[in-house]
């Protein structure tokens, strides 16, 4: 566990003895911390969409002192899971574009507007909306309290909030809008979030569109193959 002063030292560490800029995405409890949303995190979750810039930022991580962690005693068997290493009383998860289920997508990458400078490296940090999506793919009980947390004291844009799950789903991952759509009435209905009356109208739209189309796409593949 560290706090936010802890995780600048860790980064200006790291970003003095990167041998070049090297840029990265912060999610989860890291982005909520430069928010000034979660004052500790228990481990910093960066995503690269550059496998030689996780390979460079890895080696730096060794020249400190990180040592190996075991993926599996954390995300199990599950796809799409991080690099790991331990350095000083913390985890790095190592993302590269994809996050377990979730798809760092372009438009999320666009949306990283704050960043922060540490030497070489350079961290963007992702928009409270995204990091929304991304949390509402889990049913840990720590990524509901921090969409509480993140709803409740972020201007979030439900707009983009609707429009990424969309996204999400034609990227390949078609738990998004569900996933989303069942977070948020939950949370809603237990009146620890308030969001606008028409959004659990529109998420649901979109989730029975995505129904009909796959089934209207099983239907002509069916066909297909029936004419063969």
């Amino acid at each position: 566990m560290i706090d936010i002063q802890q995780q600048e030292s860790i980064l200006i560490a790291i970003g003095k003895i990167l041998p070049k800029k090297l840029q990265v995405y912060a999610i989860g409890g890291t982005a909520m911390m430069f928010m000034g949303i979660k004052n500790s995190t228990l481990d910093i979750d960066f995503v690269f969409d550059k496998k030689n810039d996780r390979e460079e930022f890895m080696d730096t991580l060794r020249k400190l002192g990180a040592k190996g962690s075991d993926v599996t005693l954390v995300y199990g068997l599950k796809n799409n899971t991080p690099l790991m290493l331990e350095f000083d009383n913390c985890r790095f998860d190592m993302f590269m574009n994809k996050i377990i289920t979730s798809n760092f997508s372009e438009a999320m990458k666009e949306r990283a507007k704050e960043v922060h400078e540490f030497g070489n490296l350079i961290v963007r940090v992702a928009d409270p909306s995204d990091i929304i999506i991304m949390k509402s793919a889990t049913s840990r009980e720590k990524d509901s309290e921090d969409i509480i947390a993140i709803i409740n004291k972020s201007h979030i844009n439900w707009d983009v909030i609707v429009e990424e799950s969309k996204e999400q789903v034609r990227l390949g991952n078609e738990i998004a809008i569900m996933g989303l759509g069942e977070k948020l009435e939950k949370l809603t209905n237990l009146k620890v979030i308030t969001i606008p009356e028409t959004i659990p109208n529109k998420i649901w739209k979109l989730f029975n569109k995505q129904v009909k189309d796959k089934a209207k796409k099983s239907k002509n593949q069916q066909n297909k193959r029936v004419k063969r």
